[in-house]
């Protein structure tokens, strides 16, 4: 696969939203740890988070639930620097293997960085399977309902209404870092 990023824009603070997730251990306290890590990086201000939310495993041959919630951040780092950063986070918290269907400690995926496409064989953005996946579009569309697909031109709200019929639930709480 050829590497190529269609109109970035690199240097100037781009909106990125993240997903992140955690379904080994105190899935609360990673969670948190993870946002604590996130705003402490140089380049990266951390706008606003989602409230939890408690879903299934998705692709998963695991009884162990997941804890996501989703994250505004801006951002000076390239989305390659911006995932050596996540990547590095993860594994400081002890994550060992990315890309597995497996339970994890933490989970960190950028779905949209400003209206970027990113085509990298370490990294696609908008992430690709974004629009299938309730437990990523609704909290999401909590925080930004009008994020647009840059592919597909479908606001957050829109892509989590085609997929309304996946089991999630919503927490009360809200990540705090």
């Amino acid at each position: 696969m050829n590497s190529s990023v269609i109109h970035p824009k690199v240097g100037v603070g781009e909106k990125v939203f993240l997903s992140i997730g955690s379904n080994q251990g105190d899935g609360r306290a990673n969670i948190n740890d993870a946002l604590r890590a996130l705003s402490l990086m140089d380049g990266v201000d951390i706008n606003s988070a989602s409230s939890f939310y408690l879903t299934s495993p998705v692709g998963m041959d695991t009884g162990q639930w997941f804890l996501n919630c989703a994250v505004e951040i801006t951002t000076l780092l390239s989305p390659l620097e911006l995932l050596d950063r996540l990547e590095e986070v993860e594994r400081n918290m002890g994550r060992t293997q990315k890309g597995e269907l497996a339970p994890r400690v933490i989970d960190m995926d950028i779905l949209l960085y400003g209206r970027s496409v990113v085509l990298h064989p370490r990294l696609s953005v908008p992430h690709p399977r974004m629009e299938q996946r309730r437990f990523v579009l609704e909290p999401l569309a909590e925080i930004a309902p009008d994020a647009v697909h840059p592919v597909s031109g479908a606001t957050s709200r829109e892509m989590n209404e085609r997929v309304a019929g996946q089991q999630s639930i919503r927490q009360d709480a809200s990540p705090h870092w």
